[in-house]
Protein backbone atom coordinates (compact mmCIF):
# COMPACT_ATOMS: atom_id res chain seq x y z
CA UNK A 1 0.00 0.00 0.00
CA UNK A 2 1.43 3.53 -1.00
CA UNK A 3 1.76 6.24 1.40
CA UNK A 4 -0.53 8.20 -0.34
CA UNK A 5 -3.17 5.79 0.04
CA UNK A 6 -2.12 5.10 4.13
CA UNK A 7 -2.92 9.11 4.13
CA UNK A 8 -6.54 8.83 3.51
CA UNK A 9 -9.54 8.96 5.91
CA UNK A 10 -12.40 7.42 5.42
CA UNK A 11 -15.41 7.22 7.19
CA UNK A 12 -18.62 4.60 6.53
CA UNK A 13 -21.75 6.25 8.81
CA UNK A 14 -24.32 3.38 8.64
CA UNK A 15 -27.51 4.42 10.78
CA UNK A 16 -28.76 0.92 12.66
CA UNK A 17 -31.89 -0.13 11.88
CA UNK A 18 -32.96 3.30 10.07
CA UNK A 19 -36.72 2.25 9.21
CA UNK A 20 -37.59 0.28 12.25
CA UNK A 21 -36.09 2.83 14.55
CA UNK A 22 -37.37 5.92 13.15
CA UNK A 23 -40.90 4.11 13.73
CA UNK A 24 -39.45 3.36 17.01
CA UNK A 25 -38.49 6.56 18.01
CA UNK A 26 -41.51 8.33 17.14
CA UNK A 27 -44.12 5.68 19.00
CA UNK A 28 -42.90 5.02 21.86
CA UNK A 29 -45.15 2.02 21.88
CA UNK A 30 -42.57 0.45 19.93
CA UNK A 31 -39.82 0.35 21.77
CA UNK A 32 -38.46 -2.77 22.41
CA UNK A 33 -40.78 -5.04 20.49
CA UNK A 34 -40.24 -6.76 17.68
CA UNK A 35 -41.02 -4.56 14.67
CA UNK A 36 -40.88 -4.99 10.82
CA UNK A 37 -41.32 -1.87 8.48
CA UNK A 38 -43.47 -3.01 5.35
CA UNK A 39 -45.22 -6.13 5.25
CA UNK A 40 -48.60 -6.80 3.55
CA UNK A 41 -49.78 -11.05 2.92
CA UNK A 42 -47.90 -10.29 -0.46
CA UNK A 43 -45.48 -8.00 0.80
CA UNK A 44 -41.70 -8.06 2.18
CA UNK A 45 -39.76 -6.64 5.01
CA UNK A 46 -37.77 -3.66 4.35
CA UNK A 47 -36.25 -2.96 7.51
CA UNK A 48 -36.38 -5.23 10.85
CA UNK A 49 -35.59 -3.66 14.36
CA UNK A 50 -33.39 -5.84 16.66
CA UNK A 51 -35.64 -7.32 19.01
CA UNK A 52 -36.88 -8.76 15.25
CA UNK A 53 -33.55 -9.83 13.84
CA UNK A 54 -32.91 -12.28 17.21
CA UNK A 55 -35.37 -14.13 15.94
CA UNK A 56 -34.04 -14.06 12.46
CA UNK A 57 -36.19 -11.83 10.73
CA UNK A 58 -34.32 -10.07 7.59
CA UNK A 59 -34.96 -6.83 5.19
CA UNK A 60 -35.96 -8.68 1.86
CA UNK A 61 -37.39 -11.65 3.89
CA UNK A 62 -41.77 -12.36 2.64
CA UNK A 63 -43.49 -11.45 5.13
CA UNK A 64 -45.24 -15.13 5.82
CA UNK A 65 -42.14 -16.04 6.80
CA UNK A 66 -41.26 -13.49 8.73
CA UNK A 67 -44.50 -14.07 10.97
CA UNK A 68 -43.57 -17.84 10.88
CA UNK A 69 -40.05 -16.81 12.55
CA UNK A 70 -41.66 -14.19 14.82
CA UNK A 71 -45.53 -15.26 15.98
CA UNK A 72 -45.66 -11.60 17.98
CA UNK A 73 -44.08 -9.41 15.03
CA UNK A 74 -45.50 -6.03 14.41
CA UNK A 75 -45.87 -4.60 11.21
CA UNK A 76 -46.00 -1.02 10.39
CA UNK A 77 -46.33 0.28 6.92
CA UNK A 78 -43.02 2.53 5.59
CA UNK A 79 -43.31 6.34 5.65
CA UNK A 80 -40.46 7.02 3.25
CA UNK A 81 -41.27 11.13 3.42
CA UNK A 82 -40.29 10.55 7.57
CA UNK A 83 -37.22 8.50 6.63
CA UNK A 84 -35.78 11.43 3.32
CA UNK A 85 -36.52 14.14 6.16
CA UNK A 86 -34.54 12.26 8.47
CA UNK A 87 -31.61 11.01 6.43
CA UNK A 88 -31.53 15.31 5.36
CA UNK A 89 -30.59 16.38 8.83
CA UNK A 90 -28.08 13.43 8.89
CA UNK A 91 -26.98 14.59 5.74
CA UNK A 92 -26.47 18.41 6.79
CA UNK A 93 -24.21 17.02 9.81
CA UNK A 94 -21.66 15.48 7.51
CA UNK A 95 -21.61 18.75 5.63
CA UNK A 96 -20.55 20.64 9.16
CA UNK A 97 -17.56 18.17 8.47
CA UNK A 98 -16.36 17.51 5.10
CA UNK A 99 -17.74 18.28 1.60
CA UNK A 100 -16.42 14.94 0.29
CA UNK A 101 -19.79 13.00 1.05
CA UNK A 102 -21.30 10.25 -0.96
CA UNK A 103 -24.29 9.04 -0.13
CA UNK A 104 -24.95 5.03 -0.62
CA UNK A 105 -28.93 5.16 0.76
CA UNK A 106 -30.78 7.55 3.13
CA UNK A 107 -29.81 5.55 5.67
CA UNK A 108 -25.44 5.52 5.15
CA UNK A 109 -22.79 7.38 3.66
CA UNK A 110 -19.13 7.63 3.39
CA UNK A 111 -17.14 10.53 4.62
CA UNK A 112 -13.37 11.42 3.05
CA UNK A 113 -12.67 13.62 6.48
CA UNK A 114 -8.25 13.38 5.35
CA UNK A 115 -8.73 17.29 5.41
CA UNK A 116 -12.09 18.09 7.03
CA UNK A 117 -14.00 21.56 8.22
CA UNK A 118 -13.33 21.13 12.06
CA UNK A 119 -9.46 20.72 11.51
CA UNK A 120 -9.92 17.34 13.76
CA UNK A 121 -6.75 15.30 13.31
CA UNK A 122 -8.12 12.20 14.97
CA UNK A 123 -10.81 10.82 12.36
CA UNK A 124 -11.62 8.42 15.46
CA UNK A 125 -12.85 11.37 16.98
CA UNK A 126 -14.64 12.97 14.51
CA UNK A 127 -16.89 9.72 14.28
CA UNK A 128 -17.57 9.81 17.58
CA UNK A 129 -18.03 13.46 17.56
CA UNK A 130 -20.42 13.26 14.44
CA UNK A 131 -22.20 10.36 15.91
CA UNK A 132 -23.44 12.09 18.93
CA UNK A 133 -24.61 15.13 17.05
CA UNK A 134 -26.26 12.42 15.01
CA UNK A 135 -28.53 11.19 18.42
CA UNK A 136 -28.86 14.70 19.92
CA UNK A 137 -30.97 16.05 16.52
CA UNK A 138 -32.62 13.11 15.92
CA UNK A 139 -32.82 10.35 19.09
CA UNK A 140 -31.56 7.95 16.62
CA UNK A 141 -28.21 5.95 16.66
CA UNK A 142 -25.72 5.16 14.40
CA UNK A 143 -22.70 2.91 13.66
CA UNK A 144 -18.90 3.97 11.92
CA UNK A 145 -16.12 2.49 10.38
CA UNK A 146 -12.96 4.40 9.71
CA UNK A 147 -9.67 3.44 7.52
CA UNK A 148 -8.04 3.86 4.54
CA UNK A 149 -10.49 3.36 1.91
CA UNK A 150 -13.84 3.02 1.67
CA UNK A 151 -14.15 -0.74 1.41
CA UNK A 152 -12.16 -1.73 4.81
CA UNK A 153 -14.52 1.67 6.22
CA UNK A 154 -17.71 -0.41 5.06
CA UNK A 155 -16.49 -3.73 6.63
CA UNK A 156 -15.52 -2.08 10.14
CA UNK A 157 -18.56 -0.60 10.49
CA UNK A 158 -20.59 -3.27 10.93
CA UNK A 159 -18.35 -5.04 13.42
CA UNK A 160 -19.46 -3.19 16.72
CA UNK A 161 -23.29 -2.47 15.30
CA UNK A 162 -25.46 -1.43 16.52
CA UNK A 163 -24.09 1.95 18.10
CA UNK A 164 -20.66 1.47 17.75
CA UNK A 165 -17.54 2.06 15.63
CA UNK A 166 -14.04 0.56 14.83
CA UNK A 167 -11.38 2.18 13.15
CA UNK A 168 -8.82 -0.29 11.53
CA UNK A 169 -5.27 1.43 11.21
CA UNK A 170 -2.99 1.07 8.45
CA UNK A 171 -0.77 -1.37 10.55
CA UNK A 172 -3.65 -3.49 11.17
CA UNK A 173 -4.54 -4.05 8.51
CA UNK A 174 -3.11 -6.71 7.00
CA UNK A 175 -3.43 -8.71 10.43
CA UNK A 176 -7.33 -7.78 10.26
CA UNK A 177 -7.72 -8.81 6.53
CA UNK A 178 -6.04 -12.10 7.07
CA UNK A 179 -8.10 -13.25 10.01
CA UNK A 180 -11.96 -12.05 8.39
CA UNK A 181 -14.19 -14.87 7.50
CA UNK A 182 -14.74 -14.35 3.69
CA UNK A 183 -18.45 -13.90 4.06
CA UNK A 184 -17.96 -10.53 6.05
CA UNK A 185 -15.65 -9.47 2.92
CA UNK A 186 -17.86 -6.70 1.90
CA UNK A 187 -18.71 -7.78 -1.67
CA UNK A 188 -19.06 -11.14 -1.08
CA UNK A 189 -22.57 -12.36 -1.21
CA UNK A 190 -24.13 -16.06 0.36
CA UNK A 191 -23.33 -17.63 -3.05
CA UNK A 192 -19.82 -16.34 -3.61
CA UNK A 193 -18.82 -17.76 0.24
CA UNK A 194 -20.26 -21.32 -0.45
CA UNK A 195 -17.91 -21.55 -3.96
CA UNK A 196 -15.15 -20.41 -1.65
CA UNK A 197 -15.90 -22.76 1.45
CA UNK A 198 -16.14 -25.43 -0.90
CA UNK A 199 -12.77 -24.29 -2.57
CA UNK A 200 -11.07 -24.55 1.40
CA UNK A 201 -11.32 -20.16 1.41
CA UNK A 202 -12.79 -19.77 4.45
CA UNK A 203 -10.34 -16.71 5.71
CA UNK A 204 -8.47 -13.73 4.43
CA UNK A 205 -5.37 -15.41 5.06
CA UNK A 206 -7.07 -18.78 2.30
CA UNK A 207 -7.92 -16.47 0.01
CA UNK A 208 -4.90 -14.37 0.06
CA UNK A 209 -2.96 -17.90 -0.78
CA UNK A 210 -4.67 -17.69 -4.23
CA UNK A 211 -2.94 -16.03 -7.44
CA UNK A 212 -4.63 -13.20 -9.51
CA UNK A 213 -4.94 -15.69 -12.53
CA UNK A 214 -6.75 -18.59 -10.00
CA UNK A 215 -9.42 -15.90 -8.76
CA UNK A 216 -10.08 -15.33 -11.91
CA UNK A 217 -10.51 -18.15 -13.54
CA UNK A 218 -12.53 -19.26 -10.72
CA UNK A 219 -14.68 -15.87 -10.18
CA UNK A 220 -14.48 -14.15 -13.40
CA UNK A 221 -14.02 -9.92 -12.85
CA UNK A 222 -14.89 -10.51 -9.54
CA UNK A 223 -11.78 -12.43 -8.98
CA UNK A 224 -8.92 -8.90 -9.02
CA UNK A 225 -11.73 -7.22 -7.07
CA UNK A 226 -10.81 -10.25 -4.62
CA UNK A 227 -7.41 -10.28 -5.42
CA UNK A 228 -6.86 -6.47 -4.19
CA UNK A 229 -9.21 -6.04 -1.35
CA UNK A 230 -7.82 -8.90 0.41
CA UNK A 231 -4.37 -6.86 0.32
CA UNK A 232 -6.45 -3.93 1.53
CA UNK A 233 -6.30 -2.14 -1.74
CA UNK A 234 -9.32 -0.11 -3.14
CA UNK A 235 -8.64 2.90 -5.21
CA UNK A 236 -12.24 4.20 -5.36
CA UNK A 237 -12.49 7.70 -4.17
CA UNK A 238 -15.47 9.21 -2.17
CA UNK A 239 -17.64 11.13 -4.77
CA UNK A 240 -19.77 13.52 -3.75
CA UNK A 241 -21.75 13.85 -6.77
CA UNK A 242 -23.13 10.36 -7.82
CA UNK A 243 -24.64 10.46 -10.91
CA UNK A 244 -28.56 9.37 -10.42
CA UNK A 245 -28.64 5.97 -13.13
CA UNK A 246 -32.45 5.28 -13.16
CA UNK A 247 -35.51 6.16 -11.50
CA UNK A 248 -38.05 3.10 -10.91
CA UNK A 249 -41.27 2.68 -9.44
CA UNK A 250 -43.07 -0.52 -8.83
CA UNK A 251 -45.84 -2.31 -6.99
CA UNK A 252 -46.33 -5.57 -5.50
CA UNK A 253 -50.00 -6.35 -5.20
CA UNK A 254 -52.35 -7.59 -2.87
CA UNK A 255 -54.05 -10.40 -5.23
CA UNK A 256 -52.12 -11.80 -8.61
CA UNK A 257 -53.46 -10.48 -11.85
CA UNK A 258 -55.11 -12.27 -14.31
CA UNK A 259 -57.15 -9.80 -16.35
CA UNK A 260 -55.25 -7.39 -19.02
CA UNK A 261 -57.16 -5.15 -17.94
CA UNK A 262 -56.37 -4.86 -14.66
CA UNK A 263 -52.67 -4.85 -16.04
CA UNK A 264 -53.12 -1.86 -18.11
CA UNK A 265 -54.66 0.12 -15.07
CA UNK A 266 -51.58 -0.30 -13.08
CA UNK A 267 -48.88 0.37 -15.57
CA UNK A 268 -51.40 3.93 -16.42
CA UNK A 269 -51.29 4.50 -12.53
CA UNK A 270 -47.42 2.99 -12.49
CA UNK A 271 -46.94 6.04 -15.92
CA UNK A 272 -48.26 8.89 -13.91
CA UNK A 273 -46.33 8.02 -10.76
CA UNK A 274 -42.96 7.85 -12.37
CA UNK A 275 -43.50 11.24 -14.33
CA UNK A 276 -44.18 12.78 -11.28
CA UNK A 277 -40.57 11.76 -9.74
CA UNK A 278 -39.27 12.28 -13.06
CA UNK A 279 -40.66 16.19 -13.19
CA UNK A 280 -39.73 16.69 -9.23
CA UNK A 281 -36.31 16.80 -9.97
CA UNK A 282 -35.79 17.82 -14.04
CA UNK A 283 -34.97 14.20 -15.14
CA UNK A 284 -35.74 12.60 -18.77
CA UNK A 285 -34.32 9.07 -19.75
CA UNK A 286 -34.41 7.21 -22.93
CA UNK A 287 -34.60 3.57 -22.26
CA UNK A 288 -37.97 1.88 -20.24
CA UNK A 289 -37.96 -0.82 -18.74
CA UNK A 290 -40.96 -3.10 -17.87
CA UNK A 291 -40.51 -5.49 -14.80
CA UNK A 292 -42.86 -8.59 -14.21
CA UNK A 293 -42.69 -10.76 -10.90
CA UNK A 294 -45.15 -13.58 -11.66
CA UNK A 295 -46.91 -15.35 -9.23
CA UNK A 296 -44.52 -18.61 -9.26
CA UNK A 297 -41.47 -15.81 -8.30
CA UNK A 298 -40.23 -15.60 -11.87
CA UNK A 299 -38.65 -12.72 -13.18
CA UNK A 300 -39.30 -11.04 -16.54
CA UNK A 301 -37.83 -7.63 -17.74
CA UNK A 302 -38.07 -5.84 -21.21
CA UNK A 303 -36.47 -2.61 -22.60
CA UNK A 304 -36.75 -0.24 -25.26
CA UNK A 305 -34.65 2.49 -26.22
CA UNK A 306 -34.93 5.35 -28.57
CA UNK A 307 -32.90 8.23 -29.39
CA UNK A 308 -34.84 11.00 -28.35
CA UNK A 309 -35.84 11.60 -24.46
CA UNK A 310 -39.19 10.26 -23.38
CA UNK A 311 -41.22 13.08 -21.62
CA UNK A 312 -44.68 12.42 -20.96
CA UNK A 313 -46.68 9.80 -18.64
CA UNK A 314 -48.25 8.83 -21.86
CA UNK A 315 -45.23 7.58 -23.49
CA UNK A 316 -44.14 5.48 -20.55
CA UNK A 317 -47.85 3.57 -20.69
CA UNK A 318 -47.80 3.31 -24.75
CA UNK A 319 -43.90 1.71 -24.35
CA UNK A 320 -44.66 -0.23 -21.11
CA UNK A 321 -47.96 -1.58 -23.05
CA UNK A 322 -45.87 -2.74 -25.99
CA UNK A 323 -43.38 -4.58 -23.62
CA UNK A 324 -46.16 -6.37 -21.80
CA UNK A 325 -47.23 -7.46 -25.10
CA UNK A 326 -44.48 -8.82 -26.11
CA UNK A 327 -43.54 -10.84 -22.88
CA UNK A 328 -43.22 -14.82 -23.49
CA UNK A 329 -45.22 -15.60 -20.44
CA UNK A 330 -48.84 -15.77 -19.83
CA UNK A 331 -48.89 -16.38 -16.30
CA UNK A 332 -50.13 -14.42 -12.98
CA UNK A 333 -48.47 -11.50 -11.88
CA UNK A 334 -47.49 -10.59 -8.35
CA UNK A 335 -45.12 -7.10 -9.19
CA UNK A 336 -45.15 -4.78 -11.71
CA UNK A 337 -42.68 -1.99 -12.24
CA UNK A 338 -40.96 0.38 -15.03
CA UNK A 339 -38.11 2.42 -14.77
CA UNK A 340 -36.34 4.82 -16.99
CA UNK A 341 -32.53 4.78 -17.62
CA UNK A 342 -29.81 6.48 -20.11
CA UNK A 343 -30.93 9.67 -18.36
CA UNK A 344 -29.87 13.25 -18.97
CA UNK A 345 -27.97 13.07 -15.46
CA UNK A 346 -24.93 10.96 -17.33
CA UNK A 347 -24.90 14.06 -19.13
CA UNK A 348 -23.85 15.92 -16.11
CA UNK A 349 -19.96 16.07 -15.80
CA UNK A 350 -19.07 16.94 -12.08
CA UNK A 351 -15.76 16.88 -10.92
CA UNK A 352 -14.48 17.20 -7.00
CA UNK A 353 -10.68 17.64 -5.87
CA UNK A 354 -9.80 15.53 -2.96
CA UNK A 355 -7.13 16.68 -0.79
CA UNK A 356 -4.76 14.55 1.07
CA UNK A 357 -2.90 15.39 4.00
CA UNK A 358 -0.44 13.40 6.70
CA UNK A 359 -2.09 10.46 8.09
CA UNK A 360 -0.67 10.96 11.43
CA UNK A 361 -3.30 10.87 14.71
CA UNK A 362 -5.04 8.57 13.10
CA UNK A 363 -6.77 7.37 16.26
Amino acid sequence: MDSETRSRKIIHIDMDAFYASVEQHDNPELRGKALAVGGGERGVVAAASYEARKYGVRSAMPSKTARQKCPHLIFVSPRFARYKEISKQIREIFYEYTDLVEPLSLDEAYLDVTENKKNITSANDLAREIRQKIFEKTGLTASAGISVNKFLAKVASDINKPNGQKTIHPDKIEEFLENLPVEKFYGVGKVTANKMFTLGIFKGKDLKKRSLEDLVRLFGKSGSYYYDVVRGIHRSEVKPNRIQKSVAVERTFSEDLLEEQQIYEKLSSLSEELQQRLQKNNILGRSLTLKIKYKDFSLYTRSFTQEEYFTAAEEYFKTSKKLWESRPYDKAVRLLGISLSHLNTDEKKQISVQLKIPFEDFE
